[in-house]
């Protein structure tokens, strides 16, 4: 048993839970790492790793008593926008289903405290340049919607049972740790910057969606933020509901965007190659800017975003790119 305040991180062998691990052990935490390696990777834990799915309550609570948990930082999730229109009932029971689960498991051992992994995807069909977290939250997909569903139990745990919670809302998650070692992984990427990688790697085949917004260069503009920077919002926030605060929800990102153009130029600097692609028209439903407020969390968790320059970005992602393929084997 360590005297270093134990945090349950659920999805910590995942992209951003096993960034969150090596950032809460840095600053002074044990992480105990629950996931069911679905799509996280063994080679990504920090720590001790309990093997276990969340609708598990048996397992949960296990790792509650054997670890004397004292706050939760909860990634675990299914998260592919397009696979929730076709299997929303996944998605419910993963995510909305699976974090009662947690709850549950939190009121047992009688642990109030938990970071939320939440998304930008609860705006729905925002189209904003400044997207503040009083903008009505409208989701337009199963994905959105069960991140949504898990705020409102939140604030409602928060309010009945006095949990203090922060929901986190990402933007555009990016890059890797810059010591290497991990980075995004996933069997089916549909993110704007790996998936870029990989074509230039031969690994898949690369389009952009639509070069007729009302943009300087014609493409969509996105806010993309560090995965580093990311994990370190998290133990700001957990420090924050240490002292005694009720949480809330807060956007994480730049408050700049990028275009698919600017990506693919800062890529092809990088490497010194371009990106192939293809043009197709654009896609239903998505927006020509996307770009977060993040004055709140800024304010609140004196969030500052030091490695989200998009010079850092493509660097650490492509580095990471590099070696990642040999690790597809969990």
């Amino acid at each position: 048993m360590t005297d270093r305040p134990t945090v349950l991180v659920t999805g910590g062998a995942g992209y951003i839970g096993s960034h969150a691990c090596r950032a809460l052990s840095a600053a002074g935490y044990q992480p105990v790492v629950y996931d069911n390696l679905s799509t996280g990777h063994r080679s990504f834990v920090a720590g001790p790793l309990v093997t276990g799915d969340l609708l598990d309550g048996a397992a949960l609570a296990r790792a509650f008593a054997d670890h004397e948990v004292t706050a939760v930082m909860h990634f675990a999730a299914a998260s592919l926008v397009g696979e929730s229109m076709t299997d929303p009932q996944k998605y419910y029971i993963n995510n909305v289903q699976g974090t009662l689960s947690l709850l549950q498991a939190m009121r047992n051992a009688g642990c109030q405290r938990i970071v939320f992994s939440s998304t930008g995807a609860v705006y729905g069909n925002a189209d904003s340049k400044e997207l503040p977290e009083d903008f009505p939250c409208a989701p337009i997909n199963p994905y959105g919607a069960s991140k949504w569903m898990i705020e409102r139990m939140l604030a409602d745990y928060r309010a009945a049972y006095g949990f203090g919670a922060f929901c986190l809302r990402y933007f555009n998650a990016s890059g890797a740790d810059p010591a290497g070692g991990i980075g995004e992984l996933r069997d089916n990427e549909t993110h704007l910057i790996p998936r870029a990688m990989m074509a230039l790697q031969g690994h898949v085949d690369f389009a952009v969606f639509g070069d007729d917004y009302d943009t300087p260069d014609g493409t969509a503009i996105r806010d993309y933020i560090h995965v580093t920077d990311l994990a370190a919002a998290h133990v700001a926030a957990l420090k924050l509901l240490e002292t005694g605060h009720a949480g809330g929800s807060f956007n994480l990102g730049t408050g700049s965007g990028f275009s698919v153009r600017e990506i693919l130029n800062a890529i092809r600097q990088e490497t010194g190659r371009e990106v192939p692609h293809t043009m197709k028209p654009r896609r239903a439903g998505d927006p020509t800017y996307l770009v977060a407020d993040a004055s709140a969390a800024r304010n609140v968790l004196n969030f500052v975003p030091r490695h989200s320059d998009l010079k850092t970005v493509i660097r650490t992602a492509w580095a990471w790119h590099q070696t990642a393929h040999p690790l597809r084997t969990r």
